[in-house]
């Protein structure tokens, strides 16, 4: 441990565990060992973190968090398995983080500046991008993938090995039981559904009209157009040819082991 560390007198750190400096460990935390916490990241008041786990540097557990505990899965056997996060991420109240599994790729991982408020759960062999938002009681099963800039509403969650594409937006309550394309809007209580695309958030993000104009033709395509799904693709190869968005799009559609959510 950093001599440089700050580490309340009622915290348990484990001797094996490495703290950089500028490290904070608040009142009643217990830190296992083969943990390695990165600079500056400040763990709050009865947190907990087991290892093996890694974690970059300016994060911030609030309170009450639950980092890197065994996969809630039957056929894990205590093989060695990881969590490994990122840099300037926010974990609010009571928000659990558990490893991998062995024959589900052995690693967690969470990117870099995401924000999971109070009560979400990230389930074993998930991949969490960056700048996504988790609002409270998000809820990710096993094996999903969440990338870039998603952002997921309160009591919302996914099925397991589902993938939400870049820039999506689930709304509130809203179960996904398949894929997600980018851009994507989300609603509906309990099975979710496609509803547009995420104008807002894009516009916020810097895409300008031509390219919002692009997505949202590929939207139509994909999924207004009622065309079946090999011949929605075709065209959007087509789109795709004057569009890196689309492309992208495309892309994701050939991929996931999920049906798509249509």
């Amino acid at each position: 441990m950093n001599s440089a560390a700050l580490v309340h007198p009622s915290a348990v750190v484990d001797p094996g565990a490495k703290l950089a400096e500028g490290v904070q460990v608040g009142p009643f935390v217990v830190i296992g060992a083969d943990v390695e916490i990165g600079a500056r990241t400040i763990v709050g008041a009865h947190c907990s973190i087991t290892g093996p786990t890694r974690i970059g540097e300016d994060n911030h557990f609030i309170g009450h968090v639950a980092v890197g505990g065994d996969p809630q899965d039957k056929k894990f056997k205590g093989e060695r398995t990881e969590l490994i996060i990122g840099d300037r991420n926010v974990f609010r109240e009571f928000v659990t983080l558990n490893r991998g599994t062995g024959d589900g790729g052995g690693v967690t991982r969470i990117g870099n500046d995401n924000l999971m408020l109070a009560y979400t759960h990230v389930a074993h062999d998930c991949i969490v991008g960056n700048h996504c938002v988790f609002s409270n009681n998000t809820t990710l099963a096993g094996h999903v993938l969440v990338d870039d800039w998603v952002i997921i509403s309160g009591f919302a969650g996914s099925h397991q090995f589902c993938r939400i594409g870049a820039h999506a937006f689930i709304g509130m309550g809203a179960l996904c039981g398949g894929d997600v394309p980018p851009y994507t809007m989300v609603g509906g209580n309990s099975q979710g559904r496609p509803r547009g695309i995420n104008s807002e958030g894009l516009k916020r993000r810097g895409f300008d009209a031509d390219r919002i104009a692009a997505i949202k033709r590929a939207y139509r395509t994909l999924y207004v157009a009622g065309l079946p799904l090999e011949e929605a693709k075709q065209q959007l190869a087509e789109q795709a040819q004057s569009s890196d968005d689309v492309r992208a799009l495309l892309d994701f559609l050939e991929g996931g082991q999920r049906p798509l959510l249509r």
